[in-house]
């Protein structure tokens, strides 16, 4: 059997005390993504109000990084513009995390990317172009799967 991955506690504490679960039945953009090597599927969704993420939920199918991933992305967005949430990288959810596992970095790429889905469903939404484009990630994951 192959050894545990080294966890960083936050990474633990958002795994096993996930913020912002569920889903907002009114929100105003929401965006799914999956990874379909491993698995992982990421939903969230957002409410905005003039231009502020006010809230925001997320349901996660996939590995303990995954859900840590989703709920750490959703910590580091509630309140901020959306001009700020567009700053947040894969990286910095990573960082924010303690660090990932260099096989579970795609997992802070589908948090990243469940964020932009979720901020172009928004615009789609207003009848607008959103103000950004998709970020290319490779989604390498050695053929390995998270769950």
């Amino acid at each position: 059997m192959a050894d545990p991955l080294p966890y960083s506690e936050k990474v633990m504490d958002h795994f096993t005390n996930p913020r912002n679960v569920g889903e907002i039945i009114d929100a105003s953009g929401v965006g799914k993504v999956g990874n379909p090597v491993c698995g992982d599927v990421m939903k969230m969704y957002l409410k905005i109000e003039d231009d502020r993420i006010i809230d925001v939920k997320f349901k996660t199918f996939g590995c303990g990084a995954a859900v840590a991933t989703s709920s750490m992305v959703t910590e580091m967005v509630k309140g901020k513009t959306i001009q700020e949430a567009l700053t947040i990288t894969n990286r910095a959810v990573a960082e924010a995390l303690g660090g990932l596992p260099p096989k579970k970095m795609h997992c802070s790429v589908l948090a990243e990317e469940a964020l932009r889905s979720a901020l172009k469903d928004y615009y789609q939404k207003q009848g607008k172009e959103p103000p950004f484009k998709d970020k290319e990630h490779p989604h390498e994951h050695e053929g390995e799967t998270c769950l």
